[in-house]
């Protein structure tokens, strides 16, 4: 399994990391979900969404929630950011959807101002600056091949800076196609289409 992604830089890390102690980069997006109505706020505290897949069949069979991948990957790598799991979870199922011909976990991708983000993992973690378990997900729920295509994605972006993570969905075609025509600071619920996601994702050709 390879992965090819552009070069970004990483300079000012230090800046960055106090950023994101201070969870400004969801500043925006926290003001949208407070301003949701009382059936929103009950969808998120039930942690539900709608599963975009080609087929009902599909939708039937997918049992993994974003929270039994966000339980595993804080089991594999311990304490991060929010936002760096954020971006972790969006290649788990960027991954998935090339290597394994399938999605990850049912819920949808958000392509919001810091890039890709998981509605109802937010909801869930909204506040944190740091965060070092889930224990509403299962790990264990997750198939061999599942963990292994979690893994082979943090042993490559795993000691990436959030930053960096935010940089790179920033120039990649998933995202910015989402937000066609929105300035980048802009609050946007736009979905991340899985039809997107895996075409460009299998695109890349391997590293040499």
């Amino acid at each position: 399994m390879f992965i090819n992604v552009a070069e970004v830089s990483r300079t000012e890390d230090h800046k960055v990391n106090q950023k994101y102690e201070s969870n400004d980069c969801f500043e925006f997006e926290e003001k949208e979900l407070t301003a949701t109505n009382s059936s929103q706020e009950k969808e998120q505290k039930t942690w539900s969404s709608e599963i975009i897949l080609e087929t009902a069949e599909d939708a039937k069979k997918l049992e993994i929630s974003v929270f039994d991948v966000a339980a595993y990957v804080l089991k594999k790598i311990g304490t991060i950011s929010t936002m760096k799991l954020q971006k972790l979870i969006y290649y788990c199922q960027a991954w998935s959807l090339v290597w394994d011909e399938k999605p990850l976990f049912k819920e949808q991708i958000e392509a919001w101002a810091n890039g890709p983000v998981i509605r109802e993992l937010f909801a869930y973690h909204r506040g944190m600056f740091h965060i070092s378990s889930v224990p509403v997900g299962n790990p264990e729920l997750l198939n061999d091949t599942q963990k292994e295509t979690i893994d082979a994605v943090l042993n490559y972006y795993g000691d990436k800076p959030s930053q960096w993570l935010i940089d790179l969905t920033h120039m990649e075609e998933p995202w910015k196609r989402a937000r066609a025509g929105l300035p980048i600071s802009v609050r946007s619920n736009r979905v991340v289409k899985l039809d997107d996601i895996a075409e460009y994702y299998s695109s890349l050709p391997p590293e040499t």
